[in-house]
């Protein structure tokens, strides 16, 4: 199973999305799970966003985790070229390098390693970044994924329903 997540934060807590689909290329979810996060959701930190979101996004998956082949985030797996870390790496680890992470970020970062995709008519690209695949495939599986605009559908309905719920 493949899934794009997303979590949006608000003064009552977190709303992680996991938007699950079969292919690639799939253009409607096969199942949407919305994990509920109370005030106990950490404060932001600059540099150690994943601090914040890790956990969300453990508690939502944590249903379906044994039958995940890819993860698409919201966000960058590796930084720059040094290794740093972002949201990706980090959670890449936590599931113990058994489910690929595809970091997709929307703006870019100084110094980042990942790929640049330019999809449908934008002229700004996505940046990406992965774990446990070549960035060239990741590339190449995000460039395929359904929808005419920049972001791909169920990139877009995990950000949707994050925010707003069903």
């Amino acid at each position: 199973m493949l899934g794009c997540i997303d979590t949006y934060y608000s003064d009552r807590g977190a709303r992680t999305a996991l938007v699950l689909f079969e292919h690639w290329t799939d253009a409607a979810a096969a199942r949407e799970l919305i994990h509920e996060r109370q005030a106990d959701t950490a404060e932001y930190v600059p540099g150690e966003f994943y601090r914040r979101e890790l956990p969300c996004i453990m508690d939502a998956i944590a249903p379906i985790v044994s039958s995940l082949e890819t993860i698409v985030i919201d966000g960058y797996v590796t930084l720059d070229n040094s290794g740093r870390k972002g949201l990706g790496a980090h959670l890449y680890e936590s599931l113990d390098r058994r489910v690929n992470v595809i970091g997709v970020a929307k703006t870019s970062f100084v110094g980042s390693d990942g790929i640049e995709i330019l999809r449908g008519n934008s002229r700004n690209p996505l940046t990406i970044t992965p774990a446990g695949l070549t960035a060239a495939e990741a590339a190449r599986l995000i460039q395929q994924m359904a929808g005419d605009h920049r972001l791909p559908t169920l990139i877009k309905r995990a950000d949707y329903l994050s925010r707003h719920g069903r």
